[in-house]
C-alpha cells in the first residue's frame, strides 16, 4: 500500500486511477485552493508525468489568453513518486456523456465542438500534436468557469515541427498511438500523425456524441492486434455519409475535409468553426451555455423539490386537528354504526 504525500500540499480523496498511476483531489492549505495531485511510480519503465508536465509548461508560456489549458504549480520527485500539482477540473465530456444516457443533444455538441476544435487549434499553434482526442481528454471547469472546455493529458504529444522549423517527415509503418476508437484512418494505415489526424478524430468524437455509439465499437477479438484490425477495417469500410446519416451535412463536410487534407497541410481551422457556428445558428440555437447536464441536472433538482413539497403536503393533511373530525373518521363511524344496527344471527 502506497502512502501518498506530497510537500505543501494536503490530500483530500482519490479521484482516479490509470496506467500513469493515481490521482487525487487536494488543497494548498495555505490559500485553500483546490488542486488535481497526479502521483506516478518514479521507477516506471515509461514514465510520462515529466514529459506531460513540460508540454503543460510549454503551452502556458504563451500570451494567448483562454487556452483552455490547466495549470501546473508544482512538478518534482519525493521519495519513489513523480508528483504533479495543477488546476482541479470538472467532469470530463465522457463522464458527462453517461451522465446524459451515453446521447448529447445537436446544441451541445456544437457548442463543445467549437471550443474542442479551438484548443486543438491553439495547440497546433505551438507545433504540438495532441495524438490521443477523445472525450475522456477534455474536461469542464469549475464554479465560474464550468461552462469552459479543457483539453489535458499530453502523455502522448509529439512536436511537428523540428527546431530548424521543418516539419517531421512522412513515415508509413508506424504502430498505433492513441485510443483506437477515434483514431484517424491513417492512423490505423501505419502513416506518421500530423495535424489533420487530430482533427478527424474530433470529427469522430462529435459523431460518438450524436450517435451514442460508433459502428466500430465493441468489436470481438481474441488480442489487441485483432481487435485493431478489425476496427480499421469497420472504420474503412463505413463512408463518411453512411456514418453521419440521420445527421447535419455539415458533418459530412467536416469530416471530409479533414480525411482530404495532406501530411504537411495547414488546417483551416476558420472553416472548421465556420461550419459548426452557421449550423447552430441555423438551427435557431442561443448561446447559453446550457449544456444537457446542466439541464438534466436542474430537472432533477426540481422534481426533488416538488416531491419534498409533496410530502410535507401528506404529512400536513394527516397531522389531527382536535376541533374537527376528518371525512375517514366520519366514514369509519358511519360503518360501526350500521355494523351495530344488522340483526344478528340465531345460536344452534
Amino acid at each position: 500500500m502506497v502512502d501518498y504525500k506530497v510537500s505543501n500540499f494536503k490530500l483530500v480523496r482519490k479521484l482516479g486511477a490509470g496506467a500513469f498511476g493515481e490521482i487525487f483531489q487536494g488543497v494548498n492549505p495555505k490559500t485553500n485552493q483546490e488542486v488535481a495531485i497526479k502521483f506516478e511510480d518514479a521507477n516506471s519503465k515509461n514514465p510520462q508525468l515529466f514529459f506531460e508536465a513540460k508540454f503543460y509548461q510549454y503551452l502556458l508560456k504563451d500570451a494567448t489568453p483562454d487556452k483552455g489549458i490547466p495549470r501546473v504549480y508544482y512538478c518534482a520527485t519525493e521519495g519513489d513518486q513523480n508528483i504533479m500539482v495543477m488546476d482541479l477540473l470538472g467532469p470530463s465530456l465522457e463522464d458527462l456523456f453517461n451522465i446524459c444516457n451515453r446521447k448529447f443533444s445537436l446544441k451541445t455538441v456544437l457548442m463543445i465542438g467549437e471550443q474542442m476544435l479551438s484548443r486543438i487549434e491553439y495547440v497546433h499553434s505551438r507545433y504540438i500534436l495532441h495524438r490521443d482526442i477523445k472525450p475522456d481528454n477534455f474536461t469542464i471547469g469549475q464554479g465560474s468557469k464550468q461552462h469552459k472546455v479543457y483539453i489535458i493529458d499530453f502523455g502522448l504529444a509529439k512536436k511537428y515541427l523540428s527546431r530548424d522549423g521543418k516539419h517531421i517527415p512522412y513515415k508509413e509503418g508506424k504502430s498505433l498511438t492513441g485510443t483506437a476508437r477515434y483514431a484517424s484512418v491513417n492512423t490505423h494505415l501505419g502513416i506518421e500523425q500530423a495535424r489533420r489526424d487530430d482533427l478527424e478524430s474530433l470529427g469522430f468524437v462529435l459523431m460518438y456524441f450524436l450517435k451514442g455509439s460508433l459502428p466500430w465499437q465493441n468489436m470481438r477479438a481474441t488480442n489487441k492486434k485483432e481487435k485493431y484490425q478489425k476496427i480499421m477495417e469497420k472504420k474503412l469500410g463505413t463512408p463518411i455519409d453512411v456514418l453521419c446519416k440521420g445527421f447535419p451535412g455539415e458533418f459530412v463536410t467536416f469530416l471530409t475535409y479533414c480525411r482530404n487534407l495532406k501530411f504537411e497541410d495547414k488546417p483551416d481551422y476558420t472553416y472548421l468553426k465556420t461550419l459548426l457556428k452557421d449550423l447552430f445558428v441555423k438551427s435557431g440555437y442561443e448561446m447559453d451555455y446550457q449544456y444537457d447536464w446542466n439541464i438534466l441536472a436542474r430537472k432533477k433538482k426540481e422534481e426533488k423539490s416538488t416531491g419534498e413539497v409533496n410530502e410535507e403536503e401528506k404529512l400536513d393533511t394527516s397531522k389531527d386537528d382536535p376541533n374537527k373530525t376528518t371525512q375517514a373518521t366520519r366514514n369509519t363511524s358511519m360503518a360501526a354504526s350500521k355494523s351495530d344496527n344488522k340483526p344478528q344471527g340465531n345460536s344452534k
